[in-house]
């Protein structure tokens, strides 16, 4: 193995971690989404949103809605 290889990316993912996981577990996203059915130009689905604004409440109180995705340009969302 090259040494290019060897070499990975680290990013902090603190407690979101463990809420994400939490999550996952109880099934929140599928439980809103059958609630709340999906419609063609929505990007994510209902549940996905409320997700990742719990997620971001937990990261930062005090900072608008509009800042989400600034929030999760540092955060690993393909593993949370």
């Amino acid at each position: 193995m090259q040494e290019d290889e060897l070499l990975s990316e680290v990013r902090r993912i603190d407690h979101l971690g463990l809420v994400s996981g939490v999550a996952r577990k109880i099934r929140l996203v599928e439980i809103i989404d059958e609630m709340i059915p999906p419609a063609p130009q929505r990007g994510v689905s209902v549940g996905e949103a409320v997700l990742a604004l719990v997620l971001n409440g937990l990261g930062f109180v005090s900072r608008p809605l509009y800042l989400t995705p600034a929030y999760f340009e540092t955060k690993p969302v393909g593993t949370l």
